[in-house]
């Protein structure tokens, strides 16, 4: 019987079963950022702790970083006091920091990948629950708490459940106007929010195949919104040729020897799985958001679900429907946004604001709407503006920041203002996730947040593609 690409890495990496049936489980990258590391680092000097593998570990600024005006001292106090803390501790313990005097500062899920710090194979762990981004590469990849950040930084190990493999095939092939955002918020609607608790998602199948890098990642970037620990695809030529030449990668001969291991880590042909889930690829539309979870979106020509029949937790959506301030079976294209965010670890690289800007070029944002686009990473952002999408944006009406998490949550002064309305390519549509606690987010793919802010509704990209 075969295996799958978790098995075989959770396997290289276990070091022993404990008493408790979790394994003792050696993680090959610890990536850390400003907001879950200073409390870690604590402990490590109440205990007269060394960080173990301070080569292992990688930290940038992201979360709290202004993307409007970065100079230090930053106006918010208790933001510039966590920077500080992160540049101190870094310095005490030995670790590499890309922070804002450098030019590798960015979002830790954009920066981890295009730097090749992220490789198939390997063991990731970050004090960030959207870690599984990394999994895109074929690796296992997850998020931590602060005290297992702690763990980590002291013995490069974590105590943790194994857990099941769930493979979603995707058949088919994405229409124009359709991206990984679309298939991902799919599959949460369809296995719910809890649906993955206790599993691994393995994305597979024609249409993930032909996926890029980037579409790969914001797949596996929203595993966690699906209930899933970790979400991955199997490593191949695509994977590799986006691998080749990165800073940490291995180069000449040593990237041919490790490509050869890489494919050896893939699943194998009669691995058996946990469960299988086939989806469609080629009847998936854009979709968006209507409630206060991820699971709670319909595609955008559909309309807005009635309590009774969502086949779900009639409760859950009449909250969502009084909270949204939305009408149950109305359609969701013609909602009013007052702010379009392009953004996030989600949707933040290259090919996603290339993707917004193919929409914002020739057309103008509402006059009603705040419209803004954050790069992922200083590198994102030097990329898109030697193309000159900076440009296209700003003739559009788009404000074009720094690099940072921005607008994805309520860390930084980028926030929503009372019952405002935004169309976001981020993650998380939870009450309050972007600042204001009446503030509602309608979560979309970068083009259909482009779309949204040119037409100050929402509406179909596919219209406005051509």
């Amino acid at each position: 019987m075969g295996r799958t690409l978790f098995q075989k890495v959770w396997d290289l990496h276990a070091v022993r079963r404990l008493p408790s049936g979790q394994t003792q489980l050696f993680i090959g990258l610890h990536l850390i950022h400003e907001v879950t590391s200073p409390q870690a680092f604590d402990m490590l000097r109440q205990r007269g702790a060394r960080v173990a593998f301070p080569e292992r570990t990688y930290a940038t600024v992201d979360h709290i970083v202004p993307t409007l005006d970065q100079r230090r001292p930053f106006a918010d106090e208790l933001a510039e006091q966590m920077l500080a803390a992160l540049e101190r501790n870094c310095r005490e313990f030995g670790v590499t920091l890309s922070d804002l005097s450098t030019d590798r500062q960015g979002i830790v899920h954009v920066i981890g990948p295009e730097l090749g710090l992220t490789q198939p194979g390997m063991t990731i762990a970050c004090g960030d629950s959207h870690t599984s981004t990394h999994g895109a590469f074929g690796a296992v990849a997850f998020g931590i708490g602060t005290s297992q950040v702690r763990d980590v930084l002291a013995s490069q190990c974590l105590a943790i459940d194994p857990l099941k493999v769930r493979r979603i095939a995707v058949s088919g092939a994405l229409g124009p106007g359709v991206y990984a955002k679309d298939v991902i918020l799919e599959i949460i609607a369809r296995l719910g929010v809890r649906g993955g608790v206790g599993y691994a998602y393995e994305y597979a199948g024609p249409a993930v195949e032909r996926m890029s890098v980037d579409e790969r990642m914001t797949m596996c970037n929203m595993s966690i919104e699906g209930g899933a620990r970790i979400g991955y695809v199997n490593p191949d030529e695509t994977c590799f040729e986006y691998l080749a030449g990165r800073p940490f990668a291995p180069a000449g001969a040593a990237f041919e020897r490790a490509k050869t291991w890489w494919r050896s880590m893939a699943s194998d042909p009669d691995a058996a799985y946990d469960d299988e889930v086939e989806i469609d690829g080629n009847a998936i539309e854009p979709r968006v958001t209507w409630g206060i979870n991820p699971g709670q979106s319909v595609g955008v020509s559909e309309r807005i679900p009635a309590p009774g029949a969502a086949g779900g937790d009639a409760d859950a959506v009449g909250e969502a429907l009084e909270f949204m301030g939305l009408t149950a079976g109305a359609p969701i294209q013609g909602t009013k946004v007052d702010v379009a965010f392009v953004g996030s670890c989600t949707n933040s690289r290259l090919s996603d604001l290339r993707e917004a800007a193919r929409v914002a070029s020739g057309r103008k944002v509402s006059p009603h709407v705040k419209a803004l686009v954050v790069p992922g990473s200083k590198d994102v952002s030097r990329a898109a503006e030697a193309e000159g999408l900076h440009e296209v944006f700003r003739a559009a009406g788009f404000e074009w920041r720094g690099a940072g998490c921005s607008m994805c949550l309520a860390m930084n002064p980028d926030r929503l203002q009372g019952r405002e309305v935004c169309a976001s390519s981020s993650n998380r549509n939870f009450k309050g996730r972007q600042g204001s606690p009446t503030g509602r987010t309608l979560l979309m793919s970068p083009a259909m947040v482009a779309a949204a802010a040119v037409a100050g509704e929402v509406t179909d990209v596919r219209g406005m593609l051509g």
